[in-house]
């Protein structure tokens, strides 16, 4: 059986995706978004999936973590073996939707410490506002993983990185389902140093601030409200 090439997840066209920004084009999860991004998904399977993708992401946003080594014994003979160094992953959700890729990112690192970012998006302006900050302390020490199902606009994700930095966070990933090109260009204008997984790049925002094709509005979906 010849091997057919593996269709590329990115549907806007004539986009030089920045050299920060990683497209996830595993089978398994572009499966699961084209499932989620369906109409007919019902609310348990829109939740059901956005926890499996999560977890799939997971494993590209934490594939830079340091490690160090330790002497251990298994059962046959002592070995020099690798774990994680340092302090604790941080998750930083941005609210609300945000807590729908938390879950499956904590399925993966369940000792993770967690932090939440309250933003809303001005219907007017499209600009974030926000409303609540919880996180860990030492966050310098902690390699912070914040975390959106969409990127659209792209200033509430520019806002809550910011905020991060605040707090002392120097070491941070973004990640979320979908994004477009131009929330990717005002993120990576504002924070360059900060790496993006996605697992698309959808084609446009429209006049309201919805990506296009998409899968829409990704919190409703999430919680069953409208």
């Amino acid at each position: 059986m010849t091997d057919a090439p593996l269709p590329r997840p990115v549907l806007a066209s004539g986009f030089d995706i920045p050299a920060n920004v990683v497209v996830v084009d595993h089978p398994l999860v572009q499966h699961k978004l084209t499932r989620l991004r369906e109409a007919a998904t019902s609310t348990a399977g829109f939740r059901r999936l956005t926890r499996e993708l999560s977890l799939l992401l997971a494993y590209e946003a934490t594939r830079d973590l340091p490690l160090e080594m330790e002497q251990i014994e298994t059962p046959l003979e002592p070995m020099t073996a690798p774990k994680l160094s340092g302090k604790k992953l941080c998750f930083v959700s941005i609210l609300r939707a945000g807590n729908g890729i938390l879950d499956g990112m904590l399925d993966l690192v369940p000792a993770a410490r967690v932090g939440h970012i309250g933003l809303y998006r001005d219907p007017k302006t499209l600009q974030p506002v926000e409303y609540y900050v919880k996180l860990p302390e030492d966050m310098a020490e902690r390699v912070c993983i914040a975390v959106d199902p969409m990127l659209a606009t792209g200033h509430s994700a520019a806002a809550a990185i910011e905020r991060l930095k605040r707090s002392g966070a120097n070491a941070i990933v973004f990640v979320c389902l979908l994004s477009v090109p131009e929330g990717l260009r005002t993120l990576c204008a504002a924070h360059p140093d900060v790496k993006i997984v996605t697992a698309s790049i959808d084609r446009e925002l429209d006049g309201h601030g919805y990506i296009r094709p998409g899968l829409g509005d990704a919190g409703d979906r999430l919680f069953g409200t409208r």
